[in-house]
């Protein structure tokens, strides 16, 4: 998982496709950048999760966003991650957590935090899902 400081989050890995970009190439070079995963395995469809949400950029009101979800496997030892300075700037590291502590964290940082972040709701959201699938 990826933890953010500046928005006192839990989130998956992931992020926009690059011109041309296959889904499951994205996905697992989202994974690699973010978390230094090594040997992306036994990748499958998890779900899509579409929303609306409000945007900043001048000339937009709206931003629409699909999200592609997937669940795979990785070695548990990581490799060199490649954050983008955003991502530095925010505070985001990857952190091995248990899914029951992170969505806890997620729903205490929703109800509790003035700092939270847009995506909140929708990685916590996922996490549960995730959870409920798992066991």
């Amino acid at each position: 998982m990826l933890y953010t400081e500046r928005y006192e989050d839990y989130s998956l890995p992931g992020g926009g496709l690059e011109e041309g970009e296959d889904k499951i190439e994205g996905m697992i070079r989202e994974l690699s950048e973010e978390t230094g995963a090594l040997e992306v395995r036994n990748i499958k469809p998890f779900g899509i999760y579409e929303e609306y949400r409000p945007w900043h950029k001048p000339g937009f009101d709206i931003q629409h966003m699909i999200s592609y979800c997937y669940t795979c496997e990785i070695n548990t030892e990581l490799g060199d991650s490649k954050m983008e300075h955003y991502e530095i700037k925010n505070g985001m590291t990857a952190k091995w957590v248990n899914i029951y502590e992170a969505i806890a964290h997620n729903k205490k940082t929703m109800l509790e935090s003035t700092k939270k972040g847009m995506s909140i709701e929708r990685e916590t959201f996922l996490l549960e899902l995730l959870a409920e699938r798992m066991y």
